[in-house]
């Protein structure tokens, strides 16, 4: 081995790890921005061009999970505990594969009518991505502690807001809608969406870890 490669091996790695979260961040608020966008819109070529876009950055996410398993694989050092690296890309991951989900299931499923709820989960979705991002970038300096628990407490709250959200539809479609498919088909899409922001607050579970032990 050469010397710079032994010395490569030692150095930390806070140039190759953080940018990689800050892309996989980043690539969740595009998704998420896109789902709203697939939500609220009416003309069915769009929404497919939305979808195929969603799908392409859901495969880019993919992309950045590997890189980032890769960089673990290779370098002794790490910026915090592999472990939490490992945890915070999966849960970033779940969100992204949550997010396609979505979409996919609208499409999949034929589901014509967006109900309030599902556009109020993909706002929130939207919600809880960007302040995963805040939480990504505040990572990259350990005094701003402050910043990702903020980040934290506000994407608990969207994920307390998705229950209601989810709670409240789910009882409406148990109560008045009388075919079974029907019944079936949008309780999936909302069960998803939830999920998406359950993810998130695992992020944010992820972060605050990082941030405590780092402190």
């Amino acid at each position: 081995m050469q010397l710079n490669s032994i010395f490569q091996f030692f150095v930390p790695k806070d140039k190759k790890f953080f940018p990689l979260f800050e892309q996989a961040s980043g690539n969740l608020v595009n998704m998420a921005t896109l789902l709203v966008k697939y939500v609220n819109a009416s003309n069915e070529a769009d929404k497919e061009t939305l979808r195929v876009q969603i799908e392409d950055l859901e495969h880019t996410g993919d992309n950045i999970t590997h890189q980032i398993s890769m960089e673990l694989s290779k370098n002794f050092i790490t910026p915090f505990d592999r472990e939490d690296i490992h945890y915070l890309a999966n849960t970033i991951d779940d969100i992204a594969d949550y997010i396609h989900g979505t979409a996919n299931r609208i499409n999949f499923y034929g589901v014509r009518r967006i109900t309030p709820p599902i556009k109020q989960l993909a706002d929130l979705i939207l919600e809880g991505c960007e302040n995963v991002n805040l939480g990504i970038l505040a990572l990259k300096n350990m005094n701003n502690f402050d910043k990702i628990m903020e980040a934290r407490a506000k994407i608990n709250n969207v994920e307390s807001r998705a229950d209601s959200v989810f709670d409240h539809a789910v009882a409406d479609l148990f109560e008045n809608e009388a075919d079974a498919k029907e019944l079936i088909k949008y309780k999936e899409v909302l069960q998803n969406m939830e999920t998406a922001t359950d993810s998130c607050k695992d992020a944010a579970a992820a972060m605050e870890a990082i941030a405590v032990k780092n402190a």
